[in-house]
């Protein structure tokens, strides 16, 4: 598996330039982090009571990895729009692998999404949201950037079969819900059904957003090195699927 560094360069740098000059497009994705944070953590605050802090620290870090899902899996939409201009052809005609521009696009996918879920942060806290500093809360980027790549993974992955934009919005709709709700991001596991319990132990964001609750509020379901392993084995698998996903895809 060879890699050229130089295109994975210039497809992050892309990315980045597209989402600075996009502000609009920045706004837009700010919005439902911010109605969710303030319907369900200022609005359940007082009337959901829970052992290990109060609902508002509990859902924010559900809230962020919320806005890491929607924006990463979104990605695959470029895929399409490159498709239909042309610009994913003369990716594909190059002698770069598929492994490397999978790379690319997932390094500044995770970049944009990253700086969103740092402005959702920095609006958690002004309605009072509060950080518990430690040691291992530098390892919070670690678990937004590994939840962003599994999903950015899985979008590409999607952009790569699907060919038309009707399509993949369906498609990523009736997976990315599910994933959402089918995880502890707005309910603790525990005041869960146990069937559903048992969906959210296999569900990769369940660990990434038990992590960044860990690493965030200093209270979590799982050790975070649990938290963190899975979720870094579930980055990996979906990086080999986007790259197989990628390798059957024909420069049309």
């Amino acid at each position: 598996m060879i890699m050229d560094t130089n295109a994975i360069y210039v497809l992050w740098l892309r990315d980045i330039k597209r989402f600075v000059r996009a502000k609009s497009r920045i706004i837009g994705m700010l919005m439902m982090p911010i109605f969710f944070m303030v319907g369900l953590g200022l609005g359940f605050n007082n009337l959901i009571h829970l052992s290990s802090g109060s609902y508002l620290e509990f859902v924010i870090p559900g809230i962020i990895g919320m806005s890491l899902l929607f924006t990463s899996i979104s990605s695959g939409t470029a895929v399409l729009w490159d498709r239909q201009f042309g610009f994913l052809k003369e990716i594909l005609v190059t002698p770069n692998s598929r492994t490397s521009v999978v790379i690319g696009r997932i390094a500044g996918g995770a970049t944009t999404a990253m700086l969103q879920s740092i402005l959702v942060v920095l609006v958690a806290l002004l309605i009072g949201f509060q950080i518990h500093i430690s040691a291992s809360t530098i390892m919070a980027f670690v678990f937004m950037l590994l939840i962003a790549a599994t999903f950015i993974s899985l979008g590409l992955t999607f952009g790569a079969l699907i060919s038309d934009f009707q399509g993949f919005q369906l498609i990523t709709s009736f997976v990315t819900f599910p994933i959402f709700f089918l995880s502890n991001s707005i309910f603790p596991l525990s005041s869960l059904p146990v069937f559903i319990q048992y969906i959210s132990y296999i569900n990769p964001l369940t660990y990434g957003i038990d992590g960044l609750r860990g690493t965030l509020t200093g209270s979590s379901s799982f050790p975070l090195l649990i938290d963190l392993a899975l979720v870094l084995l579930s980055t990996i698998i979906m990086i080999f699927i986007a790259s197989y996903a990628f390798s059957k895809t024909e420069p049309s």
